[in-house]
């Protein structure tokens, strides 16, 4: 009798690890069947800024596709709650002084970073983690995802995924296309990968280093853009955004808004 229950549970290991793999393979191919029959038309994400506190235009269209996909853009209507996203392709100098604001204020963020940062800045990494912020997958090299192709655009994602997995133990779970350029076969992909494509409707033009805006209309600008469910993108490169973070996020509380993290978006 036990020889036999030593014979089924060899048995019925085998089949499970045999359905596993078959699985795996499975989703595999469904997942490049996917890509290869749907719309790889560039769109560019654009938004139209109000300066009156209504959602902004993102175009219905295009919100409707990364809807359909699990894509974030806006959330609640009815909600004064405002999600803080930070793109991170290299570190300038500013990141620490971003986090002691965030700290300082009790506010959580998620940073969309690249293979050259968390290769380049594992320290900060690893406080972004510590501190309780997410950590966002920009992809290694910051290309254009339409532009690639599948099996590379899969490279570009989880070859990062991998990195993060094994040096901090941290499962990333949201994604910003580069230069906000998707498609609905990059959008497909992504999502089978685990992956939500997290887009804004706020930003504001303070990537250029050398051209840095002035504070003060900086600070007016984010203000006079506040709405709710605003997913709030900023650059953690520029100077200005590291300056006026702690008078913004005072200023974001004192109008009655609740800054929340992705996890709890709605």
């Amino acid at each position: 009798m036990k020889k036999n229950q030593i014979i089924l549970a060899i048995i019925l290991i085998f089949f499970s690890v045999s359905l596993a793999l078959l699985n795996r393979a499975t989703s595999k191919e469904t997942l490049q069947v996917n890509a290869s029959t749907l719309s790889n038309k560039k769109i560019g994400w654009g938004i139209k800024k109000n300066d009156n506190h209504e959602q902004p235009d993102v175009g219905a269209q295009n919100k409707q596709l990364l809807d359909q996909y699990s894509g974030l853009c806006l959330g609640n209507k009815e909600e004064k709650v405002v999600y803080l996203t930070f793109d991170q392709g290299y570190e300038a100098g500013y990141t620490n002084q971003i986090l002691d604001a965030l700290k300082e204020n009790q506010v959580p963020a998620t940073f969309f970073i690249t293979g050259h940062y968390i290769n380049t800045a594992s320290d900060i990494v690893q406080r972004m983690i510590d501190e309780g912020h997410i950590v966002g997958n920009h992809t290694v090299n910051h290309k254009s995802m339409p532009e690639i192709g599948d099996k590379e655009l899969e490279e570009e994602i989880m070859k990062l995924h991998q990195t993060m997995y094994e040096k901090y133990g941290y499962e990333m779970k949201y994604l910003r296309p580069p230069k906000g350029e998707f498609s609905e076969r990059t959008l497909s992909i992504c999502k089978n990968l685990g992956y939500k494509n997290v887009m804004w409707s706020f930003a504001y033009v303070d990537w250029n280093e050398d051209s840095q805006p002035n504070e003060s209309e900086a600070k007016q600008t984010i203000l006079n853009n506040l709405h709710n469910g605003e997913i709030i993108l900023l650059h953690a490169t520029s100077k200005t955004n590291a300056n006026i973070l702690d008078s913004v996020l005072k200023e974001i509380k004192a109008q009655g808004y609740e800054i929340k993290s992705l996890d709890e978006f709605k």
